[in-house]
């Protein structure tokens, strides 16, 4: 029988300064010890949490050029992102362990095995033994994020099994992707997590949709980001003149599985929503409505999802 109840953290923050892997890392122990010494077993961090959402920058480009200086910039980023696994996922997996919590953190991570160019938008899942359990990169980044990151594929559509229940999730807007939300679900998903960067007052009518959706509890957690976190030596810094001082003003929620809040949306200021999971309440509200058993109609309606590794190269024996 599985333990039903779960205290759970999600962070509302950005790392004091952005492209800068260790002020990151941080900044990722301090508030990670701060949810665990309030009890909190799952702990989840914002999308590119780990450098940073380098949100307003155009890293010089403009359709049909990039420019010297934005190149340059983009290398600072590609410099402060981490692989997966690497040095970054063993300091995560010892700080895990210490405080025996599950950790969940956005990081941008470099390709380590097709090349050393590409730049993904992940999830990393940390396990209280100290062991990686998984990832997910977002399928699609949204608008001007393609510039930065690449497509991830269907292999890592993770979904990790714990002992309080199955967790797992999707980054940002890949969540109005509605047969991403399935290929969740069917996994059986009973704490679906939702980092994001999206601050708007529409994004909590998406939280809200998909706790009502999925039947499970919704975890959805926004960096709060100020121009005072970005390095002014970055060349692309004057994109920001225009700016308001607060980049990003959070919004992270807790939602339940019929759609109501658990912990409202915080915004204008850092800081970590925590609450008190019961997770009885997820096999409770599949009473009238479970998308992916009796209400999936799979005789009208089947989705195929391709779970294998997309290689660029496939190396072949051949018989002479």
């Amino acid at each position: 029988m599985k333990n039903r109840y779960i205290k759970v953290a999600a962070v509302q923050s950005a790392p004091p300064i952005l492209f800068d892997k260790q002020s990151a890392m941080g900044k990722i122990e301090n508030m990670t010890r701060e949810a665990a010494g309030q009890g909190a077993h799952l702990i989840v961090f914002p999308e590119v949490f780990l450098p940073g959402y380098p949100r307003g920058l155009s890293f010089g480009t403009r359709v049909g050029s990039r420019n010297a200086d934005g190149r340059r910039d983009w290398e600072r980023y590609w410099a402060s992102a981490m692989d997966i696994p690497g040095s970054e996922t063993e300091t995560f997996g010892e700080l895990a362990k210490e405080l025996g919590v599950y950790l969940v953190i956005g990081v941008v991570e470099r390709d380590q095995e097709f090349s050393t160019g590409t730049l993904y938008n992940s999830m990393v899942y940390i396990g209280p033994d100290g062991n990686l359990l998984g990832k997910h990169r977002k399928l699609v980044p949204t608008g001007s994020e393609r510039l930065l990151w690449g497509q991830g594929d269907g292999s890592t559509l993770t979904v990790i099994d714990t002992p309080f229940g199955r967790i797992g999730g999707l980054i940002c807007w890949e969540n109005y992707m509605p047969l991403a939300r399935m290929a969740m679900y069917a996994q059986g998903i009973d704490i679906y997590l939702a980092p994001t960067a999206d601050a708007r007052d529409t994004w909590q009518a998406t939280i809200r949709h998909i706790a009502c959706e999925g039947r499970s509890f919704v975890i959805s957690c926004n960096q709060f980001a100020t121009k005072a976190s970005y390095p002014a030596d970055l060349a692309c810094y004057e994109d920001l003149k225009e700016d308001a001082d607060i980049l990003s003003r959070g919004g992270s929620a807790i939602v339940g599985p019929l759609g109501e809040y658990v912990v409202k949306p915080l915004y204008n200021q850092e800081g970590i929503l925590f609450a008190t999971l019961d997770l009885s309440q997820v096999t409770q509200s599949r009473y009238d409505f479970d998308v992916a058993g009796h209400y999936s109609r799979p005789d009208v309606f089947q989705l195929i999802v391709n779970d294998k590794k997309q290689e660029v190269v496939r190396t072949a024996g051949m018989q002479y």
